[in-house]
């Protein structure tokens, strides 16, 4: 099997979206973490104002992703997350082994 690791993303959704729309979304990153990896935990924070304006946009609905997965999947989900017009930003960070 390969190297796995564990891994943290948020990602900021747009937040004018129809609350349908916002679910979908998150159900379908979750999706894509579940069929490459391990999902530890999803924490939907909800609309939130940003630091700054993204695309003439002032608020964002954050999600929280704590997941397991291999060393090459968190490129891959960047690169979805990326081309996703409903997904105004995301971050992925490698999780210190404790």
């Amino acid at each position: 099997m390969a190297n796995t690791g564990k891994y943290e993303s948020v990602i900021i959704i747009n937040a004018t979206l129809e609350d349908s729309a916002i679910e979908e979304t998150v159900n379908r990153v979750k999706a894509l973490i579940e069929a490459n990896g391990t999902l530890e935990s999803v924490d939907e924070w909800g609309k939130r104002r940003l630091a700054y304006p993204i695309n003439d946009m002032m608020e964002g609905y954050y999600v929280l992703l704590n997941f397991t997965a291999s060393t090459e999947f968190p490129a891959e989900l960047d690169r979805i997350c990326n081309i996703n017009d409903a997904i105004i930003r995301s971050l992925i960070v490698a999780k210190d082994e404790e």
